[in-house]
C-alpha cells in the first residue's frame, strides 16, 4: 500500500512538473537576453538581468501601467456586472414563481452551448450603431445583462439549497422580495459570489478576442492585445521584454486565484456542481 502511494505521489509531482516546465522557461527566459532564450532552452541562470522588464515597460506607444490600468477597468465592470445581474436573475429563477419560468431556464442554459462567434457579428453591428467602438461598453455593458449564463446556472443551484424557511420568516415580517434578496440570500450567498468575482475576473483580464474587435486606439488596448503588439511593432520580436511583460501580466491571475482559492472551492463544491 506504502510503495503505491509513494508511486502514485512521484506521478503527480513528475506531472506537475511537466505541465508547469513552460511557466518556469519564461519566467527564467525573461531574465535572459534575447540572443540566448532560444540557444540556452534549460531553466539555469548564469545572470539575472532586469533589463527586458525596464524595456518591455515602455516599449510600445504608451507605459504599460496605462494597458494594466485598461484591464482592470474592464475587469472591475465586468465582475460588478456579473455579480449585481447574475444574483438578481438566480433570485428570479430560483425563487419567484412566473409563467414560463422553467422554459426561460432551459433556454438559459441552451445559450452556454452557443459559441461566441456565432453572434459576434450582430453585436458588433449593434454596438457600432451606438458609437460604442474603440470603448470599453462593449465589454462591460453586456456583463450588466446576465449574459453569463454560467454563474446565473451557478447562483440558482446555491440559492435552492438555502432553505426556504427563512424566505417564510421574512415574509412573516413583512419583508417583501428585494428585502429577502438583500438582507437574507445575499448575504448568505458570499462563496457564489466570490467565485463568479475570480472566474470573471480571470476570463476578463485574459480575453483577448473581444478586446481586439472593439479596441483600435493604442490607448485603449487591454493587456492581452498589448502583448500582441509586441509582435506587430517591429520586424523582429523582443522576446525578453515579451516574456517579460507577459510575467508582469500573469501576476494579478495568480494573485486571485490564490487569494480566493478558498471561495474557489467552497462556491463550487456547495452549488451542485461536479
Amino acid at each position: 500500500m506504502r510503495a503505491s502511494s509513494l508511486v502514485r505521489h512521484a506521478v503527480l509531482i513528475v506531472a506537475c512538473l511537466i505541465m508547469i516546465y513552460p511557466l518556469l522557461w519564461m519566467v527564467v527566459s525573461s531574465f535572459r537576453p534575447d540572443d540566448l532564450i532560444f540557444r540556452q532552452p534549460g531553466l539555469w541562470l548564469t545572470s539575472l538581468d532586469t533589463v527586458n522588464y525596464r524595456e518591455g515597460w515602455s516599449a510600445l506607444t504608451r507605459p504599460f501601467s496605462v494597458y494594466l490600468a485598461n484591464s482592470a477597468v474592464v475587469a472591475l465592470g465586468a465582475i460588478i456586472g456579473n455579480l449585481v445581474s447574475c444574483s438578481m436573475a438566480a433570485y428570479a429563477f430560483a425563487r419567484l414563481e412566473f409563467r414560463g419560468r422553467k422554459a426561460l431556464f432551459g433556454i438559459m442554459l441552451l445559450t452556454i452551448m452557443l459559441p461566441f462567434h456565432v453572434v459576434v457579428v450582430p453585436q458588433y453591428i449593434l454596438f457600432s450603431q451606438f458609437g460604442w467602438v474603440n470603448t470599453f461598453w462593449p465589454l462591460i455593458v453586456p456583463k450588466l445583462l446576465a449574459t453569463d449564463s454560467f454563474f446565473v446556472f451557478l447562483m440558482v443551484q446555491f440559492i435552492r439549497g438555502i432553505p426556504r424557511e427563512l424566505d417564510e420568516a421574512a415574509r412573516i415580517d413583512g419583508a417583501g422580495h428585494p428585502r429577502i434578496f438583500l438582507a437574507i440570500i445575499l448575504p448568505l450567498m458570499t462563496p457564489a459570489l466570490a467565485t463568479t468575482a475570480i472566474f470573471t475576473f480571470i476570463w476578463s483580464w485574459n480575453d483577448f478576442f473581444t478586446a481586439l474587435i472593439y479596441l483600435t486606439a493604442p490607448d485603449m488596448f487591454t493587456v492581452p492585445v498589448a502583448l500582441r503588439a509586441f509582435v506587430d511593432s517591429t520586424g523582429s520580436t523582443s522576446w525578453g521584454s515579451l516574456f517579460a511583460m507577459s510575467i508582469v501580466t500573469l501576476a494579478p491571475v495568480f494573485l486571485a486565484f490564490l487569494l480566493g482559492q478558498r471561495f474557489l472551492v467552497k462556491g463550487i463544491a456547495t452549488t451542485g456542481i461536479k
